[in-house]
């Protein structure tokens, strides 16, 4: 009788935690909660801190929070353009696709840009002057520490301030 009490409990035992193993199959792993495909990134219009026509998305974090990890996508149109800027926190930039040109400095000089394909990363340290533009459609993926930050060399250039 005891043997038949413990086999019956193996089977109950056995029963539930292929039930468990079941349940926990269907359910969806944290990590993809956290996935885009390139077709389903959530782009919406870019803030007023750069100039109207391009494409942002958050894909991570809040870059306007006080403090924490971000990471965005810039969608840009041919020969769209940021002039002299810089960050107050360190910028991580990959190039998604196109041809994303940089220039270092104060000025918008476009003799002096380097052309950076679809691969390419950089990153700029804080307070470094620079400048960018796209040459054919330009997707770049930003990351960094929060709070993002457009702070431009010439104030009249933040498209913030024409509203």
């Amino acid at each position: 009788m005891k043997r038949n009490v413990y086999i019956t409990m193996m089977l109950v035992g056995l029963l539930c935690g292929t039930g468990l193993l079941f349940t926990m199959g269907a359910q969806t792993p944290s990590s993809e909660k956290h996935t885009f495909t390139p077709d389903a990134i959530p782009y919406g219009p870019a803030p007023a801190f750069v100039p109207s026509g391009a494409q942002l998305a958050v894909l991570e974090g809040n870059p306007g929070a006080s403090g924490g990890d971000y990471t965005v996508r810039l969608k840009m149109p041919d020969g769209y353009r940021i002039a002299p800027h810089w960050h107050p926190q360190r910028e991580n930039v990959t190039v998604i696709s196109g041809n994303f040109k940089v220039g270092m400095g104060d000025r918008f000089d476009e003799s002096k840009m380097g052309a950076f394909p679809a691969g390419s990363f950089a990153y700029l340290d804080p307070s470094m002057h620079h400048y960018a533009m796209a040459s054919g459609p330009v997707v770049v993926q930003v990351h960094g520490t929060a709070p993002l930050q457009f702070n431009y060399v010439n104030p009249n250039d933040d498209p913030s301030r024409k509203k």
